[in-house]
C-alpha cells in the first residue's frame, strides 16, 4: 500500500509539474504570427498615433509584424470591448485611455466589458492636456472672449469630440459646467474626422488632444484658448491653463495606455512592458512626445492597474457634477 501510495503521489507531483509548465511552453514559440493591434479611435488621433509609433517599434525586436485595427466608436468602447474577447494568447493587444478605461464606467449605463477586470495592464505611454480650440473665424482672442460670445448667443456654438466619454467631451462638458455657458456635444468617431471639420470651419469649437491639435496651432490654422492641465504645457507654453483664465480647480490630464486580454500569460506582458518601456527612453520618442505635447511614462503594469482603479470613482464624480451624458 505504501509503495503504490508513493507512486500515486509521483504521479500526481509529475502532472502538476506538467501543468505548470504548460504556460510557459506555449509561450517558447512565442511570437510565430503577426500580433494584432487595436485602436479603440480612427485614424489621426493620439491613441492611433501612438499605436502606429508601438507597431514600429515592437515589429523589429519581437520579429514579427504588429498590425493596427482601428475599431473606433462609443469614446474607445466598441475597441475595448473587442480586445476583452479577442483570446488571451499575445496576439492581439490594443490602446486604452483615460476614456475607454475610466470616464465610460460611470457616462454609460452599461459596458460590454470590466475597465479593471477585463484587461491585463501594460503600460501607460504617455499623459497630455486636451486644449479648448475655435475656428478662426470665431471673434474671440481669450477664454473671457469666448465665454462672453457664449453667453450672448446661448444657442449658436457647439462643441466637437473624439467621441462620447472621452476625455476630451469630458473637459468641455466641465467647462460648460463651471463657466455657467451652453453648446451642444457634436461627438465624432475619433480626432482624424473631427479636426476635418474644424479645420474646414464645419465645425466652430472643439476640445482635442494637444498631440493632434498642436500642428494646427503652430501654423495658425486654429486658435487655443486653454489647456485643461494645472500647469501649462511646454510644448505650447503660450496657451494658458483654465484655471489661471478665472476657472479655478479645473483640471483634466488625458492618459494613453496599451493593455492585453484578461488572463493573458505574464511572461508575455512582462516582454511587451519592457520592450515599450525601453523605446519610451529612447531620446528619439522623448523629442517625438515633446513636440506632440506628450509627457512620456512607462509606468509598470500594476501601477497602471492602480491608476484605473482610482480614476474610475474620481472620474465618475466629474461625469455627475458636469451632467454629460453618453449621446
Amino acid at each position: 500500500m505504501g509503495i503504490s501510495r508513493r507512486t500515486a503521489l509521483r504521479q500526481l507531483g509529475g502532472a502538476s509539474a506538467a501543468l505548470l509548465a504548460f504556460p510557459s511552453l506555449a509561450q517558447q514559440g512565442w511570437p510565430n504570427k503577426p500580433i494584432r493591434y487595436i485602436v479603440p479611435f480612427a485614424p489621426g488621433g493620439t491613441t492611433d498615433i501612438l499605436g502606429r509609433i508601438a507597431a514600429e517599434r515592437l515589429t523589429p525586436v519581437l520579429g514579427q509584424p504588429v498590425v493596427i485595427d482601428n475599431k473606433a466608436g462609443q469614446g474607445g468602447s466598441i475597441g475595448a470591448a473587442e480586445l476583452a474577447r479577442a483570446a488571451p494568447d499575445g496576439y492581439t493587444i490594443g490602446g486604452g485611455t483615460i476614456s475607454s478605461h475610466a470616464i465610460n464606467a460611470s457616462l454609460y449605463s452599461k459596458l460590454p466589458y470590466d475597465p479593471i477586470a477585463s484587461f491585463a495592464p501594460i503600460t501607460v505611454y504617455a499623459t497630455q492636456p486636451n486644449v479648448l480650440l475655435v475656428h478662426p473665424s470665431v471673434p474671440v482672442q481669450s477664454l473671457a472672449d469666448f465665454i462672453k460670445l457664449l453667453k450672448a448667443s446661448p444657442d449658436k456654438f457647439s462643441f466637437g469630440s473624439a467621441g462620447s466619454g472621452t476625455s476630451q467631451h469630458i473637459s468641455g462638458e466641465l467647462f460648460k459646467s463651471m463657466a455657467g455657458v451652453q453648446m451642444q456635444h457634436i461627438p465624432y468617431k475619433g480626432s482624424g474626422p473631427m479636426m476635418t471639420d474644424l479645420l474646414g470651419g464645419n465645425l466652430l469649437a472643439a476640445v482635442d488632444n494637444i498631440a493632434t491639435a498642436i500642428p494646427h496651432m503652430k501654423t495658425g490654422k486654429l486658435r487655443a484658448l486653454a489647456v485643461t492641465t494645472s500647469r501649462r504645457s511646454q510644448a505650447a507654453p503660450e496657451v494658458p491653463t483654465f484655471a489661471e483664465q478665472g476657472l479655478a480647480g479645473y483640471e483634466l490630464a488625458s492618459w494613453q495606455a496599451v493593455f492585453a486580454p484578461a488572463g493573458t500569460p505574464q511572461p508575455i506582458v512582462d516582454r511587451l512592458y519592457t520592450e515599450i518601456s525601453r523605446f519610451l527612453k529612447t531620446p528619439e520618442i522623448q523629442k517625438r512626445f515633446a513636440d506632440l505635447g506628450l509627457d512620456p511614462s512607462g509606468m509598470p503594469p500594476q501601477e497602471l492597474a492602480a491608476l484605473i482603479k482610482a480614476d474610475v470613482p474620481r472620474l465618475g464624480k466629474v461625469v455627475r457634477d458636469s451632467g454629460a451624458k453618453a449621446d
